[in-house]
């Protein structure tokens, strides 16, 4: 009978402390970057949004950016470019003057468009490829960790 007892009352706490240890968090998902509205045309609008992950009993905090460049009128016209350098990671910044986005760390330069233009980045800036602007005009993007 107290081993029945123990049991009833054991088995439950043991799997309430244990349940964080199972459970994953989400890793991917649409992410709200801003209205159409206010993205003018050919100037990057940038953005940025906070990823919090739940991993066990652990719970970590993740900025992200990037900047939203419309190309023209039409909703579906974007490009969605991650603001971070694919050099070092550093985050870049769009700098009216060269008409350029311009890395600090070592005065990497990329086109609107994310080209290389100059410094030691090995490829253009990455992009999110997935995005939607619902009926409203918010433009959202598909945020998948990697």
């Amino acid at each position: 009978v107290g081993g029945l007892i123990g049991a009833v009352i054991g088995l439950p706490a043991i799997a309430y402390l244990l349940d964080p240890a199972f459970k994953a968090g989400a890793k991917e998902g649409w992410v709200t970057v801003g209205k159409l509205g206010d993205m003018q045309i050919g100037v990057p609008y940038p953005f940025s949004f906070t990823r919090t992950q739940v991993n066990g009993w652990e719970r970590t905090s993740t900025t992200h950016g990037g900047f939203v460049i419309r190309k023209s009128d039409n909703p579906q016209d974007l490009i969605v470019l991650n603001s971070r350098c694919t050099h070092l990671g550093c985050t870049i910044n769009w700098k009216t003057e060269a008409q350029a986005f311009v890395c600090p760390c070592h005065d990497a330069k990329f086109s609107r468009d994310g080209v290389v233009l100059g410094g030691p980045p090995p490829r253009p800036l990455d992009r999110y490829t997935q995005f939607r602007v619902d009926d409203v005009g918010v433009v959202e993007i598909f945020y998948k960790e990697s």
